[in-house]
């Protein structure tokens, strides 16, 4: 019989970034395993000042089909939301994930704005991918915060002082080492893990003494057999939990993701060393992330979001 995973694997390909998180994967008609097409990723290639399309546990798996109304059927809680709107009446149930600690850190990427909206980054930055929410505190930037170290050149690429980013680091239940994209989260022998996304969104400034993003990357660290960052944000407020779906620009409440994703969101926003950002890219990452991805438009339809316990 013919091994089923790549054509499973196509199927549900996406694009993190994570993320992470799309383009889909061609069938192996080989029967040799295919991973998912570069998870988060998705689209690759930002134009300069440009965040580039696709990532974030996001859009690597195929859109579902939207019923005439303009809303998806018959698919499970999506994401992004507005983690201050508990409500939602999505049908789809599934076991949420289990604690970061308890899985492998399987990628992290960035999406320039927040996806989703909350507390402390609720300034609308617009429509399309290019979209989101920006951090509260944007309109009170110094001109010194404002500056850019590397004047338009920094190692990586479509996010500059004054911008918010969203942060995914992403972890799966399956037995698998960190790497580019979702594909890294599942393997041949584990096609359905757990997915879970710890997210952050930061106020990019230049300024040394700000949060440095090398704190909170991946250098190998494992706790207890598992891989992990060297640490999580802190100090932004108790994360809210929810049942969604991956995320990118691909996606939209007509085309609808079908992974299922448990989503951990800070309500704060925090500010962060646009210095650290680039020395992690110009060193090189194992995520090979050099640019932050689109945003998906928020999920607003009760009908698509999963109630907030």
């Amino acid at each position: 019989m013919s091994n089923p995973l790549p054509t499973l694997l196509a199927m549900t390909a996406l694009a993190i970034a994570g993320g992470i998180l799309a383009t889909p994967v061609p069938a192996d008609s080989t029967g040799q395993g295919t991973q998912m097409a570069a998870a988060d990723p998705a689209a690759h290639g930002a134009a300069a000042g440009h965040a580039a399309p696709g990532h974030g546990a996001d859009g690597h798996d195929t859109p579902a089909p939207a019923l005439a109304q303009g809303l998806c059927h018959g698919f499970g809680p999506q994401a992004p939301r507005d983690i201050t709107m508990t409500r939602g009446s999505n049908g789809r149930i599934f076991n949420m994930a289990p604690p970061s600690s308890e899985l492998n850190l399987c990628n992290i990427h960035t999406h320039t704005n927040a996806e989703h909206s909350g507390p402390g980054f609720s300034i609308s930055a617009g429509t399309g991918e290019h979209g989101g929410f920006k951090c509260n505190e944007t309109a009170s930037l110094t001109e010194q915060e404002l500056r850019d170290p590397a004047a338009g050149r920094g190692a990586f690429h479509g996010a500059k002082p004054g911008d918010t980013i969203e942060v995914h680091w992403v972890y799966s239940s399956c037995d698998v080492a960190p790497g580019k994209g979702l594909g890294s989260c599942m393997s041949e022998t584990c096609q359905n893990p757990q997915l879970r996304v710890e997210a952050q969104v930061f106020l990019l400034v230049n300024d040394h003494t700000a949060l440095d993003f090398k704190d909170f990357i991946y250098r190998g660290t494992q706790v207890n057999g598992l891989h992990q960052p060297r640490a999580l944000p802190q100090n932004t407020g108790t994360p809210v939990l929810y049942g969604g779906s991956t995320t990118g620009p691909k996606y939209t409440q007509a085309t609808c993701s079908p992974l299922q994703v448990t989503w951990s969101v800070r309500p704060s926003c925090a500010k962060l060393d646009i210095n650290s950002l680039y020395e992690w890219a110009a060193h090189g990452n194992v995520f090979e992330e050099d640019h932050s991805h689109g945003v998906r438009q928020l999920v607003t339809a009760e009908e698509l979001l999963s109630p907030i316990r």
